[in-house]
């Protein structure tokens, strides 16, 4: 695809429609990587969105608990001095 380099400012972009912006679900940021020449535009993702609340509503639950110790008994800490 074939597209032209617009005058923002200073700087030049491009225009992407939105029938692209949709299909790959690119939003208010990218990530941009450089690679052999190329140029890739990648959405990003946030794959820990929504963790906070869940979080929130797990200890309101109380199923935050652990679901087994997390020092086993016969676990030698001194090694790690």
């Amino acid at each position: 695809m074939e597209v032209s380099l617009i005058k923002i400012g200073n700087s030049k972009g491009i225009r992407l429609s939105k029938t692209l912006l949709e299909k790959y679900n690119l939003r208010e940021k990218v990530e941009l990587i450089l690679e052999k020449g190329y140029i890739i535009l990648k959405p990003l993702s946030n794959p820990r969105k929504g963790w906070d609340e869940a979080f929130k509503k797990m200890h309101e639950n109380g199923d935050d608990q652990l679901l087994f110790d997390d020092v086993f008994k016969d676990e030698n800490l001194e090694e790690w001095n």
